[in-house]
């Protein structure tokens, strides 16, 4: 189980740092996916540092922070569910597939920290 555990955590940090990464330079694709969504231009530096703590959270619970670890999960679950609440809300859905698949990650990444 543990080593599950790293391999999914280790997934969901990659994306969630790549994410970040891509916020806190501003990149077009974000910006165009926000302004479709409805969200504010402004909203884009500390989105961009919540999903790195995230990231950063998971990373210290698969070194021995558990609790940490668990934690990290549980709000990048409640971040990605807001996500989608929001391009159901704006009624996008030809991409959803992607904040879909960042919360699918940290639900994993919560379960398997969880166990």
């Amino acid at each position: 189980m543990f080593v599950a555990y790293v391999i999914v955590t280790t997934v969901t940090i990659v994306a969630n740092a790549g994410a970040a990464a891509a916020d806190l330079r501003h990149a077009k694709f974000v910006l165009a996916n926000m302004d479709e969504v409805g969200v504010p231009r402004s909203w884009l530096t500390p989105l961009g540092l919540l999903k790195a703590a995230g990231a950063a959270g998971l990373l210290l619970g698969i070194l021995g922070v558990r609790p940490l670890g668990v934690a990290a999960a549980a709000g990048l679950v409640l971040f990605f569910a807001g996500a989608l609440v929001t391009h159901v809300r704006a009624r996008v859905f030809y991409n959803i597939a992607f904040p879909g698949a960042f919360f699918a990650l940290a639900i994993a990444s919560l379960a398997l920290a969880a166990a």
